[in-house]
């Protein structure tokens, strides 16, 4: 595979990055500045992109953003506490937003003669992002085929999309991930809030792949209460 990877700088991505990598086969890494509060996340994309020696593309979807209103990624509402699967982690929604990050990614791969796109989706995140699930990643594939019939044959490969964040901690630590250098937060701090749906998520990977976390954490226990109020 020769592929694009779109990478937000967070574990997941960052993860399939040095997988995809340590098997030949990144070609360059694509992120998005969709005027996400934790932006911050692009610098650990730009980082991953130089330690692997392949290109970066930063591209700017900042007004695009800017419209997608309704989601505490993007709006002045605050981002929740608790466990990542709850109901009030649909606030983090932002609407669309791996339909378009893959479509202008498959555009990059067909212009750079590319064969593979590639995303870390998975399946924690079915429950509350609808672009993440198997239906809308069959469905984009498939999308995809049509309209660069004739011009390029460029798969989708998600190879996270019916397994587990654990077992992304896993594959990462297999391939060397340096995870001290990803970013999940979706609060933007100094560090790691430890609270936050994705930060709770994070932790608890970690703890089920019995790999150890090397991130600092705001509140670094806080996940296991989470946990047990969600019921997992």
């Amino acid at each position: 595979m020769n592929t694009a990877l779109v990478c937000s700088g967070g574990l997941d991505s960052v993860s399939l990055a040095h997988i995809l990598a340590s098997k030949g086969n990144l070609a360059r890494i694509v992120s998005f500045d969709y005027g996400q509060r934790h932006r911050k996340e692009l610098e650990f994309a730009r980082a991953a992109a130089e330690r692997l020696s392949v290109n970066f593309h930063l591209v700017d979807l900042s007004r695009l953003g800017a419209a997608l209103t309704g989601s505490a990624l993007t709006d002045a509402i605050d981002v929740p506490d608790g466990h990542y699967a709850e109901e009030t982690m649909r606030v983090t929604i932002v609407p669309n937003r791996n339909a378009i990050m893959l479509t202008i990614a498959f555009g990059i791969a067909a212009a750079k003669g590319d064969d593979t796109v590639a995303a870390a989706v998975h399946g924690g995140d079915h429950f509350i992002y609808p672009d993440c699930r198997p239906e809308f990643t069959d469905a984009f594939a498939a999308m995809q085929r049509a309209a660069l019939d004739g011009y390029a044959e460029i798969a989708l490969h998600v190879p996270f999309v019916h397994r587990t964040k654990a077992d992304i901690v896993r594959e990462g630590a297999r391939a060397e991930t340096p995870f001290a250098e990803t970013w999940s937060c979706y609060k933007g701090g100094d560090r790691h809030c430890g609270r936050c749906g994705t930060c709770v998520e994070r932790r608890e990977a970690f703890h089920l792949a019995g790999v150890d976390d090397p991130t600092s954490y705001e509140d670094p226990d806080y996940w296991r209460a989470a946990i047990s109020a969600h019921g997992a």
